[in-house]
Order: C-alpha cells, then structure tokens, then sequence
C-alpha cells in the first residue's frame, strides 16, 4: 500500500494511545495529549478519568498541574487469559 494510501483507522484505541502519551511524559497537560492524538482536550479528559476510575494510572497534584503513574501490573482489560499486562503493551509500544 502507498504511503499517500494509509488507511484511516487505527489499531490503538485512544485510551491506549492517551496511557502511551502518560508513559512518555507523566506530566503531560490533557490540553498537549488531545493536541498530539487528534482529540479534543474534553476526549483526552474523558478518557484520562476512566482510564483513573479503573485503576490504570493514578493522577497526583503537583503545583498547579497533574502526574500520572500507570499501573503496570493490571491486565489488560481486553485479553482473555488476563495474562498480558498493560506494562507489556507500554513497553512494546514506547520502544
């Protein structure tokens, strides 16, 4: 397929893409995540809070901005044997 061709979808969901975005930059503000996913800062907020309720990161206050910590040992929620942990995923993709 050329280059000029790529497809319009993606194989990541957005809340993969969001945790890649944390694992890259604790940090990040969610108005710099919408803007390097192509969401808006309301979608990455979203997606951030369920991402927090589930138990995948924790956001901690520091100063006036956020830092997450992912929580590596979970399981991804959508693997069948629950054996592939999202520190798996952040390793393969962040490399």
């Amino acid at each position: 397929m050329p280059k000029s061709d790529a497809p319009a979808w993606s194989f990541l969901t957005n809340h993969a893409r969001v945790l890649l975005c944390i694992a890259q930059d604790p940090g990040i503000r969610l108005r710099d995540v919408g803007s390097a996913l192509g969401i808006t800062e309301r979608a990455a907020h979203r997606i951030v809070v369920e991402l927090a309720n589930d138990g995948y990161i924790t956001r901690k206050r520091v100063g006036r901005r956020n830092s997450y910590t992912i929580h590596t040992h979970l399981p991804l929620p959508d693997t069948p044997d629950r054996e592939q942990k999202v520190g798996d995923l952040v390793a393969l993709l962040a490399s």
